[in-house]
This record gives C-alpha cells, sequence and structure tokens, in this order.
C-alpha cells in the first residue's frame, strides 16, 4: 500500500509551490489530427515541457530536497541523468545556493550537458548509464553529497505526483491516463494521485521497446534491469526498475504499454503539426501509445496525455522529425 495520502500529495504541492509552474493544459478540439486519428471522445495534454528546466523533473527534486536539513544540504547535492534530471537538479542547487555535481553521458545532448554548467553544475560524463550509477555512487559515498535519485523513493514519488493531482483538476471527468515511463518515478507518483482522486481512471504506462525495464518487471513480478539502453528516447533510458516506484506502479497502475521509436518519431511530427509543440522523443511517447497499442481500447474515450518534456537541441529535433 502507497506510504502517502492525498492530503500529503497537496502538502507537497503547497511545499514546491512558489518555485515551479502549475503547468497548463491543451485541450485538442474535435477535429484536430491528435484527437482524430485517436478516435477518443476528448483528448487532453498535460504540457509538462512548460515546467522549469524543460520537463517535470523539477517536482520531484524540490520535494526529496525538501526531506534534508540544513546540514546535508550545505554539503551539496549529485545526480545521475540523460540530461532533464540533471538540469532540475542543478536548477534546484542554484536556487538554493547549493553545490551540484552531476553525472551525464557521453551520448547526453551538448544542450543539455551545457544548461547543466550554465547553472553552475559540475558535470561528469560517463560512457554508460551503468557506469554512470556507479560514478555517482562514488560521489555521493566520498564527499557527503546528497545523491537526489532520477525516479526513486517516497519523495520523488510525492512531486511528481502533483502533476496528477493537476491535471485531475483541470481535467475532471477524463477516463484515462497515459504516462511515460523511464525508471517509473513518474508514473509512480501521477498513477497514485489518479487513482486517489479518481478510482475508476484507467492508468496506463508506456515505454519504449529498447528500455522497457517496467514492462519486464511488471510481467516478473519484481524488479527488472536490462543490459544495454537502445533507444531514442534517451529520458526514458532507465538501466532497471527500482523497489519503491515499482511497488506503487503495481499498486496503481492498469498496464504498461511499449512502442517503437518510429512511432514516438511519427508522434514528435504529429505534437509539432498539430498542436505546434516541439518535443523531446519522451515527450510524444504517450501520443505515440495512444495512437498505437492503446488506440482501440482508448477509442470514445476522455483521454490524458502527460507530455514530459522537450529538452532537445534544435539539431537533434531536425535530424529525427527529418528521419
Amino acid at each position: 500500500m502507497a506510504d502517502f495520502t492525498l492530503a500529503d500529495i497537496r502538502a507537497t504541492r503547497a511545499a514546491i509551490a512558489p518555485h515551479i509552474v502549475r503547468t497548463p493544459v491543451h485541450e485538442c478540439h474535435s477535429g484536430s489530427e491528435i484527437a482524430r486519428e485517436g478516435a477518443a471522445e476528448s483528448v487532453t495534454l498535460k504540457l509538462e515541457l512548460f515546467q522549469i528546466g524543460g520537463s517535470f523533473k523539477i517536482r520531484g527534486v524540490l520535494s526529496v530536497l525538501a526531506g534534508h536539513g540544513a546540514a546535508a544540504l550545505a554539503r551539496g547535492l549529485t545526480a545521475v541523468s540523460a540530461g532533464n534530471h540533471a538540469i532540475a537538479v542543478s536548477y534546484a542547487a542554484k536556487l538554493k545556493g547549493l553545490s551540484a555535481k552531476v553525472v551525464m553521458l557521453k551520448r547526453s545532448s551538448p544542450a543539455r550537458v551545457e544548461a547543466c554548467r550554465a547553472l553552475g553544475a559540475e558535470v561528469i560524463q560517463a560512457q554508460d548509464v551503468h557506469e554512470a550509477f556507479r560514478v555517482v555512487e562514488t560521489v555521493a559515498r566520498e564527499e557527503g553529497r546528497i545523491f537526489v535519485h532520477p525516479f526513486e523513493g517516497r519523495g520523488t514519488a510525492l512531486g511528481t505526483a502533483t502533476v496528477g493531482l493537476e491535471l485531475m483538476e483541470q481535467a475532471p471527468g477524463i477516463d484515462a491516463v497515459v504516462v511515460p515511463v523511464g525508471g517509473g518515478g513518474l508514473i509512480a507518483g501521477v498513477a497514485a494521485a489518479v487513482k486517489m482522486v479518481g478510482p475508476d481512471v484507467r492508468v496506463f504506462g508506456v515505454e519504449p521497446f529498447g528500455a522497457d525495464t517496467m514492462f519486464r518487471s511488471f510481467a516478473a513480478g519484481a524488479p527488472q534491469g536490462i543490459d544495454k539502453v537502445e533507444t531514442i528516447a534517451d529520458s526514458l533510458g532507465a538501466p532497471s526498475a527500482q523497489p519503491y516506484s515499482f511497488a506503487l506502479a503495481r499498486e496503481f497502475v492498469d498496464e504498461i504499454v511499449r512502442v517503437s521509436d518510429e512511432e514516438m518519431t511519427r508522434a514528435m511530427r504529429l505534437l509539432f503539426r498539430d498542436a505546434k509543440l516541439a518535443v523531446e522523443p519522451a515527450g510524444a511517447a504517450a501520443t505515440a501509445a495512444f495512437h498505437g497499442p492503446l488506440k482501440e481500447r482508448l477509442a470514445g474515450r476522455r483521454v490524458g496525455l502527460i507530455v514530459c518534456g522537450a529538452n532537445i537541441d534544435p539539431a537533434g529535433y531536425c535530424a529525427l522529425l527529418n528521419a
């Protein structure tokens, strides 16, 4: 059972509200290509790409930091991330006057790396995600920094739950919510909030085929890992599921589905063409699932899609759209 309540989610929202954006929603009109192709009664996009730092991540980071005292915070922060979480931790450190040392990947977008450095963080780059986690654990241990995990833990889930709470307030009456899944921090919190407000609302997670840790974990009944991340959606490239977020997801998520890189690229084009939104592949994952594996099940329903982020450089964005 979840170890927090709806009151706890509301308290978290009040605590982090001065430092985040209450992101808007976009109602796709009935004639829009997004709604028409999905055959839903209505489609609501929750626009977390407009959050500070370009993704939902700052919500979880600030929630985690609220649980630490001044002495711990003074030793600084560290994090591991392909980009979005690192940006959020760097921003939070600057906001609170702390130092940050973030571990990113050598293949991380140069724009994301530069964003962290511009916020004052020191950046270390690792060869792959497994090495990156080893490096960040060493930094945390040897320097005493707070390791702000990218997707695991109660604080993270309470922060991401504020996304679900907002959506339920902004789009009352929705029947289903589709959420991108990386490590599981976003869907764990969103699903908990959605089900606490509307127990009959269906919650679907979506992962890339090349990073399907939560799909495999659901099938196995326990957290699973993968040897290699192979997807254009680097923001969804977690090497493994973790116990806390997995348990919440198992409690509140109805199903995990998978999409291909091609389906996400197609959804990126559609979001740009139809809603004028320039998103990274992860930000298009929910739309890809809505038009793909979930199309028949969500036909005629009132659907909410989480557009989780837009941290992609212009050259990379154009390359994917023109592929």
